[in-house]
């Protein structure tokens, strides 16, 4: 499941380093990003490996573009989701203006239309108007 978020990157975390059980060395790094949506919303990502690098010259309060993947592991009967960034572009140092909602609704103007045009409307006619009290 590759997924794709955009934001201002809002936190930096220390690297972290350990021994895997394999005796392999890894290396993580969170990060945290804001959305620039209408309710801003925080999300707490990790790279790991090599990918720590391209998040190193990124700085807080730039816009970056993140494609990512969210994994869940079971430990001890416990449930715990982790969301792994694969890919990080910055696109530019200032937030861009806030999108509309999610369903693309965002309010209009009222039209500069003659005060004497009637309102258009494709309602049908109130019962009360067409003589029938059925409502259907």
């Amino acid at each position: 499941m590759a997924l794709e978020l955009s934001g201002k990157l809002i936190k930096k975390m220390s690297e972290v380093t350990g021994t895997g059980k394999n005796g392999t060395n890894w290396i993580k790094q969170e990060f945290v990003l804001e959305t620039q949506d209408q309710y801003p919303k925080k999300v707490c990502m990790s790279v790991w490996g090599d990918k720590t690098q391209d998040l190193a010259p990124i700085q807080e309060g730039e816009i970056v573009k993140v494609q990512f993947n969210v994994e869940s592991r079971e430990y001890n009967e416990r449930w715990y989701t982790e969301i792994r960034a694969y890919r990080l572009d910055r696109s530019g140092a200032s937030a861009p203006a806030p999108a509309q909602d999610n369903a693309g609704w965002a309010p209009s103007a009222p039209s500069a239309a003659p005060a004497s045009a009637a309102p258009a409307n494709n309602f049908p006619p109130l019962a009360a108007e067409s003589g029938d009290d059925l409502p259907f």
